[in-house]
């Protein structure tokens, strides 16, 4: 929730390749990550159009246009990302409400910033597999400001079953909230967090006019 509040209100700003990271970067990546996805959609390029338009391509994740993306799939261990990074644990990974990653065999964390839910996280998704060996299928974002994994599927280890969508956060958000065409607006929480606080997280701060 928090990621969707941010990503909705960061201001306009884009990553250079050629220029320091910054601790905000995260959320522009994030932000237009999200944004990409939905002129995607709104064109209609879904996994067919894209394979017809680029047939000699056979991957399972979906490109999204994020510069420095590769689909891969990833195998290795659901653990919290705070637990694993700073000692700070929580019971069954936060129960999806901490920020999750995978674990590879060769020790390197990939942090999973997204779902297949349009700016919503997949903590939903890997919270029942917290401590278990997945293999997850998606898109790494090699960016130089830092690294993200945006996870589409998620299956058990070693199973040839299909991958199972990312996108419970919808299907839990729509039964506490009901259907919305875009739930980020419609969602009462992060309207009562910039009804109090304003659209920069800072009362009485508001953006710069455009010209």
């Amino acid at each position: 929730m928090f990621s969707a509040l941010i990503l909705r209100s960061a201001p306009q700003e884009r990553v250079s390749k050629d220029g320091p990271a910054r601790s905000g970067d995260i959320w522009s990546i994030l932000r237009d990550a999200a944004a990409r996805l939905l002129r995607m959609r709104a064109a209609g390029l879904g996994v067919a159009a894209l394979a017809v338009l680029a047939p000699a391509v056979v991957q399972a994740a979906e490109p999204w246009g994020i510069p420095h993306e590769k689909p891969v799939v990833l195998k290795g261990r659901v653990v919290e990302a705070l637990c694993h990074l700073k000692g700070v644990c929580a019971p069954d990974c936060g129960a999806g409400k901490r920020q999750l990653g995978i674990l590879e065999a060769d020790g390197r964390f990939r942090l999973v910033g997204k779902g297949q839910v349009d700016f919503a996280g997949a903590a939903p998704d890997l919270a029942g597999f917290c401590g278990r060996e997945v293999e997850a299928d998606g898109l790494l974002i090699e960016n130089p400001a830092i690294t993200l994994f945006f996870a589409q599927g998620v299956r058990e280890a070693g199973s040839s079953a299909p991958f199972t969508p990312t996108d419970r956060f919808k299907t839990q958000w729509e039964a506490r909230n009901g259907a919305a065409p875009e739930w980020w607006r419609a969602d009462p929480e992060s309207n009562a967090i910039l009804a109090e606080n304003g659209p920069l997280g800072i009362k009485g701060l508001l953006p710069q006019p455009k010209p």
